[in-house]
């Protein structure tokens, strides 16, 4: 499988051309993330949902929630079927997903480290159980601000994490096109499976910057880059 490229925090149309346009295969739809500055209302949701479908991408639902009522709805509604679990959510609302949206859904955990301390280690073998598809590896600062950090996660520390699993898993944590050489030891273990970023796809501004985003995929040679030069 060609590795991804998850771009994380769209909220207009023309961020999902020009994410879509230059290398994403996943685009991150904030939605069930109380005062996110990319947090998107439903019809919002809807609507960028649908845009990044017609563009050939995927949409990923990227949540705090935890109410599996909640999420069905909101995933009927998009036509959303990846969806990003990206707080501290138990196997429990894995497994819960599955059973509402049966042979529908993918589902990405997030599995949090902070100063090389893994904080989900001993839930490891319990969200696999429950039917998790992919884990996302992310920093977590000192302070607790999970997501979109920028801050760099250490290649040992992610390594150490992959070891421990039996499932795919996505890279995320101050990655960006300069620093993917730090990681080839990460890129090269049999469960890779791509990268998430959101600082670095962006200008000194915040706004999301077309040759940031097209110079990642090209250095971390994502699925959608791939096919273009192909």
């Amino acid at each position: 499988m060609s590795a991804l490229l998850k771009v994380c925090g769209a909220t207009s149309t023309a961020d999902v051309a020009l994410l879509t346009g230059h290398g994403a295969d996943l685009v991150g739809l904030w939605h069930g993330i109380p005062g996110g500055r990319a947090e998107l209302s439903l019809p919002a949701a809807v609507e960028l949902a649908a845009a990044t479908r017609a563009a050939g991408a995927e949409p990923i639902l990227v949540t705090f929630s935890k109410d599996v009522a909640v999420l069905r709805a909101v995933l009927a509604e998009t036509g959303i079927r990846w969806v990003q679990l990206h707080a501290y959510q138990l196997p429990a609302t894995v497994a819960g997903l599955h059973a509402a949206l049966p042979g529908a859904l993918t589902v990405v955990k997030v599995l949090h480290l902070r100063g090389g301390t893994f904080l989900e280690r001993p839930l490891v073998a319990a969200y696999e159980r429950a039917g998790t598809d992919l884990f996302l590896l992310d920093t977590l600062t000192d302070d607790g601000q999970v997501g979109s950090t920028g801050q760099a996660l250490d290649a040992g520390d992610a390594l150490a994490v992959a070891d421990r699993l039996d499932r795919p898993f996505l890279l995320a944590g101050g990655l960006s096109a300069t620093n993917r050489g730090d990681y080839d030891a990460v890129v090269a273990h049999r469960h890779y499976a791509g990268i998430d970023v959101d600082t670095s796809a962006r200008d000194d501004a915040g706004r999301f910057a077309a040759g940031a985003v097209g110079a990642i995929a090209a250095a971390w040679h994502t699925a959608r880059y791939r096919k273009e030069v192909a």
